[in-house]
């Protein structure tokens, strides 16, 4: 791999790592306080294994986005892909800012819904660029599937 590649691979997952920080400011305070409060549904995981499942699906994002950028910002789909890998991962962290910050249940699943959506329409575009970019966001689309129904029980139960 070239230094330019290994550096693009490096930006890549620190940007996509860093959503998850920003998110992490307003989750570790309330999971032991608001959050250990609130009704959950019996298939809640537990709370530890939200931060490493979290950590590694930031990293596949960063790889996938990684993918896309090496293929060029002089192509035009490719910028498209990373305006939407962005957006969807600016929604990424708002969830938590929503959820565990402003303690709305009802407007994080707004959001989620949001962030679901442009998860799709990010692997759409992704898949005519790289196809293993692509597979790289199918677990992500997977736990984001469940965390969006977790997040409407939770909202429901209380």
């Amino acid at each position: 791999m070239s230094k330019n590649n290994l550096l693009k691979l490096i930006i890549a997952v620190v940007v996509s790592e860093f959503a998850g920080i920003i998110g992490s400011l307003f989750t570790i305070s309330a999971i032991n306080t608001w959050y250990a409060t609130l009704t959950k549904p019996v298939f809640n995981p537990p709370a530890w294994i939200f931060g490493p499942v979290w950590t590694t699906l930031y990293f596949l994002m960063g790889v996938a986005a990684f993918l896309i950028w090496r293929e060029g910002l002089g192509r035009k789909e490719v910028k498209i892909a990373l305006s939407v890998f962005s957006i969807q991962l600016i929604l990424n962290a708002l969830w938590s800012i929503i959820f565990f910050g402003l303690h709305s249940l009802a407007w994080a699943f707004v959001d989620i819904v949001a962030l679901w959506v442009s998860i799709i329409y990010t692997i759409t575009v992704f898949y005519n660029i790289s196809r293993l970019a692509t597979y790289l966001l199918i677990p992500y689309f997977l736990w984001v599937s469940f965390a969006s129904y977790l997040n409407y029980a939770i909202w429901i139960l209380n």
